[in-house]
């Protein structure tokens, strides 16, 4: 017998996260929806239809001080939360290994990823892997710019816009310039 998957929701500087699990470890970390908890929770809710929102247990919610930390600008790379990655795909798996060592406040691009895979020519199909990321913050696809260090898409809420914010957290060096130029805040401002 399988156990359930459930969930929690938990506030943070950015609004409120979603985080469910089973019994292999995390199988989704969402970052907020624009709209607020309830968004959140149903974007939880559509993704796992049979589960439940419980109280965390013990490692989901050490997981969750540490996401909190990180988003409120603790340096924490997270790389030993447990994540259960059964049904992502091998590709995705390495790109989100890789992904996962960027330390807070540096970044890569997808075509140096790409190249640390052996595949220098799969920066599109590392972008894509990173598109479906469930992960996020965990697996930090925000650290993650398209060529010539332009900031690239983002599939969160918010898309381009909570990127620049998430690396801003982090004191990236990257957004120092984009800060003066978007309101990270007007979402509708910026294409994803």
């Amino acid at each position: 017998m399988t156990r359930p998957i459930e969930f929690s929701l938990f506030d943070t500087s950015m609004g409120f996260c979603g985080i469910a699990w089973g019994w292999k470890g995390i199988l989704c970390v969402q970052l907020p929806e624009t709209n607020g908890v309830e968004k959140t929770r149903a974007r939880l809710m559509r993704l796992f239809p049979q589960s439940n929102e419980a109280p965390p247990p013990v490692h989901v919610h050490e997981a969750i001080v540490r996401i909190t930390a990180l988003l409120s600008g603790q340096h924490d790379n997270l790389q030993d939360i447990a994540l259960d990655m059964s049904g992502v795909p091998a590709f995705h798996q390495k790109v989100y290994r890789i992904t996962r060592a960027i330390p807070p406040g540096q970044t890569l691009t997808y075509g140096q990823i790409a190249s640390q895979l052996g595949e220098p020519g799969a920066a599109r199909a590392v972008g894509q892997a990173l598109g479906r990321n469930p992960f996020a913050p965990v697996v930090p696809c925000h650290r993650v710019l398209a060529a010539g260090k332009h900031f690239g898409g983002f599939s969160a809420s918010g898309g381009v816009a909570s990127k620049i914010r998430l690396l801003q957290i982090e004191g990236a060096q990257c957004v120092a310039g984009a800060v003066a130029q978007q309101n990270l805040f007007d979402t509708d401002t910026v294409s994803k």
